[in-house]
This record gives structure tokens, sequence and C-alpha cells, in this order.
């Protein structure tokens, strides 16, 4: 698989994207997926840093294993589920048990679709590790997420130059449609 996508505005079914046997038992001789622990979030932030610098992106910030820390560990009260850290992070890890990959995603809210659906804010691994099976992996679970929260949907985006993820994407059964991403610094 190319490098981690930043997920394209395609919207991927549950359905289609997790229709086979769970993620962690369908390819457990090559990979797992699990909950990130916080002992995970100082090499999720390695990885985060591989992925921005991948899409030619700013670095995350520097504290970023702490910020995930303080996400994971605060429950959202309007999470749909009531009371689970509103972000969810997800690892992909090598038979060795060595992370080689991240998935990161949160509930979201559709005006155009009048519910919510799960947001795909990351999703990448390590150069070695892609092709074999472990970014299905991961979708999988992803959109196992999903269907726990019982959301209908997943969508994410993914920079139109990235061609092997938009394949990946596309032989998984998502679809995608072109938009373009707009980000406003807030003042404090």
């Amino acid at each position: 698989m190319p490098p981690g996508p930043r997920p394209s505005e395609p919207a991927a079914s549950p359905a289609t994207t997790a229709a086979a046997a769970p993620a962690t038992a369908a390819r457990a001789d090559r990979a797992r997926v699990r909950p990130a622990t916080p002992a995970d979030l100082p090499r999720i932030a390695e990885l985060a840093a591989e992925h921005a610098a991948f899409e030619q992106a700013a670095p995350p910030a520097p504290d970023l294993a702490e910020r995930l820390s303080a996400l994971l560990c605060r429950p959202s009260g309007d999470a749909p589920d009531g009371g689970r850290p509103r972000v969810r992070l997800l690892v992909a890890e090598s038979p060795s048990g060595e992370v080689v990959g991240y998935a990161s995603c949160a509930p979201e809210f559709s005006t155009w679709e009048g519910r919510d659906y799960l947001h795909l804010d990351c999703l990448y691994l390590c150069a070695d590790h892609r092709g074999r099976g472990v970014g299905e992996l991961l979708m999988r679970e992803v959109a196992a997420e999903a269907r726990r929260l019982g959301l209908r949907q997943v969508q994410w985006q993914t920079p139109e130059w990235n061609e092997g993820a938009i394949r990946f994407y596309d032989r998984i059964g998502a679809t995608g449609r072109p938009k373009l991403r707009y980000t406003l610094p807030v003042p404090g």
C-alpha cells in the first residue's frame, strides 16, 4: 500500500470495507490490529511525523504524544457511545510486535446525511509493510469501530497525487469525490 493516506473524502460503507472476518484474525500470521495504549503514543508520534513528511506537510506538534494521551484518556460526553474517548487510535503490529502503522478516527456529523459518521483522520503504514494486507486490516477495524458506534459510514480524504492510496481505497470498495480541504487558523 502507498504511504499512509490522509484519507479522500470518499465515503466507504462499513459493510463494504469490513465484509470479511474480524481484522485481528483475518491475517494474524502477518500482523494484527489493536487499540492503542499509552505506551504506543511515542511510536505513533514518530509515525505521524513520517506521515507528515510523506505528505510534504508541516511536522506534528513536538508534544504530540502528550496531546494524544490527553485525548485518549478523556471521555467525550457527546460521543455516540456516551463514555468512550472521542478519538479512537488503532495500531498495526508486525508479527514481532513492532508498531508499523496506525489509524485515527472520531465520530463526526454530516448535515447532508442528517446523521453521524466515523471520520478517518489518518491511516499510515511504514513503507516496508505496505502491500501485505495490513492496510486492509486497519480499514476493517475502522469499519468495525463504526459498526460498534452504530454508524453507517466512514469518510476520509487523501491527497489527489497519492495514487497508491487511491488504488487501495478503490480496491476495498470506497468511492471518492474531488474536494479541496481548507484550514482556517483561529487567533487565540
